[in-house]
């Protein structure tokens, strides 16, 4: 059963990773940095000091800096524990797949994937409430994790498990946010 899960997460990455096209790449070279996501991050950040305050906003900017550090340690443990070759260094893929980027680190699970996923499920839990389109803030992990696959760096799998892996602690870290609030009720609304 696992040989075979592994065997339709290479395929659907060969597939994938083929509907790339060479006047595209240095699209997605930019697309995955997260330097360059600095304007999204930085309208995020404006958005929720207008609502909340700044005090607010720096303690919402602590627990997303744990969360990045605690998801980003754990992705870490994750890949020197399993081994798995990113695509662009399995031996079988050579000359089959468009390696846009090569790097040297293993592939399970993707720290992109966790990180993104984790920070925007926090942040829209926090904010959800205040604005009509917040859902559409998942967009920035989607097109960010995807740009993994498109330079060769992640299987699917090593996406989908981040994503798993960012939802779940992006909610516990939202939930430890409610339980610090209660205690020390730091969230002031403002209009």
């Amino acid at each position: 059963m696992l040989e075979h899960l592994i065997q339709l997460d290479k395929d659907l990455f060969v597939f994938l990773n083929g509907l790339g096209s060479e006047p595209f790449d240095g699209f997605w070279k930019i697309i995955t940095k997260q330097i360059y996501w600095s304007p999204l991050f930085l309208a995020v950040f404006y958005l929720i000091q207008k609502r909340m305050g700044w005090k607010n906003l720096g303690i919402i900017i602590l627990f997303l800096a744990v969360l990045i550090a605690f998801t980003d340690q754990i992705t870490n443990l994750f890949k020197d524990t399993f081994e798995r070759l990113r695509p662009c260094n399995v031996p079988e893929f050579d000359g089959i797949i468009r390696e846009v980027i090569t790097r040297k680190s293993f592939s399970f699970f993707s720290g992109h994937a966790a990180n993104s996923m984790a920070s925007t499920m926090f942040v829209y839990l926090i904010i959800r409430k205040y604005y009509r389109y917040t859902f559409l803030l998942f967009c920035f992990p989607f097109i960010f994790a995807y740009s993994r696959i498109y330079l060769g760096l992640h299987f699917p799998g090593d996406i989908l498990t981040g994503y798993l892996f960012g939802v779940t602690f992006g909610f516990v870290f939202y939930r430890m946010y409610l339980f610090f609030n209660k205690k020390y009720n730091f969230i002031k609304e403002h209009d």
